[in-house]
């Protein structure tokens, strides 16, 4: 399902997004800049994938670090964000960091969301590297950050609505569904797959989905939100929707 809007749209405390949209920003121009060195030939891009992404095993000591990752190694915990893998990947991605992390900007302010963000996207990698410490398969892509920015939309507006796309063939049909809906699906799903993922006789389609990532970021915002959102913003917000009611 694609998201398109939500339902909270006048909030208190508005200010405009500029963290949000820095941030979607910042990602589309690394991947333009992923795209040119693609046009160099692919083992550049390969290369470049390599030394940025987040893989695993260097954290682990089980595998050395590739002679072209940045210095300090742990960098990558942060330069892995910003990479993603193809066209579907980032604007997946972005159209849902567009959609719900305006809302959560707004709850905490333009700093604190940031540092939010990518606490949410370390504790993603974190939980990636402890589920498959031995893997050298790099890591890459946003969406540890956004599902920790999913889980705090989850619980700053369990009562709102999501209108999003649901594809059927070829062809997208509007509905609107509960917020709490289809996050909370999303996350079984990711939860149900990285279990599964263990198997190791599971389809090796799988293995191409950081779902323990995603595990890992959801959790990390659900556990976050509320020490990072602004002191007045909660009772601001519940007093708006039960006025909005």
């Amino acid at each position: 399902m694609l998201p398109i809007a939500t339902s909270e749209r006048d909030e208190p405390l508005q200010i405009i997004p500029w963290t949000n949209y820095g941030l979607i920003a910042a990602n589309f121009f690394v991947f333009f800049y992923e795209l040119a060195v693609n046009s160099q030939g692919a083992a550049q891009l390969d290369r470049f994938i390599l030394d940025y992404s987040l893989v695993p095993c260097e954290y682990t000591a089980h595998c050395a670090v590739y002679p072209g990752t940045p210095i300090p190694f742990w960098l990558t915990l942060f330069t892995s964000m910003f990479l993603h893998g193809g066209w579907i990947h980032i604007l997946g991605n972005m159209l849902f960091l567009w959609v719900f992390g305006s809302h959560i900007e707004r709850s905490m302010g333009h700093l604190r969301y940031l540092a939010f963000y990518l606490a949410c996207g370390l504790g993603a990698s974190a939980l990636g590297i402890a589920m498959a410490p031995t893997s050298n398969v790099p890591g890459l892509g946003a969406s540890g950050a956004i599902a920790g920015v999913l889980a705090a939309y989850l619980l700053l507006y369990p009562t709102s609505t999501v209108n999003t796309l649901l594809p059927i063939s070829r062809i997208l049909i509007p509905i609107r569904l509960p917020a709490w809906l289809l996050i909370a699906g999303w996350f079984l799903l990711q939860l149900i797959s990285g279990v599964a993922s263990l198997d190791p006789n599971a389809a090796t389609g799988l293995g191409n989905v950081a779902y323990w990532a995603h595990i890992g970021g959801f959790l990390t915002g659900a556990g976050l939100v509320w020490l990072f959102q602004r002191s007045d913003y909660v009772s601001q917000l519940r007093e708006y929707q039960r006025q909005a009611a």
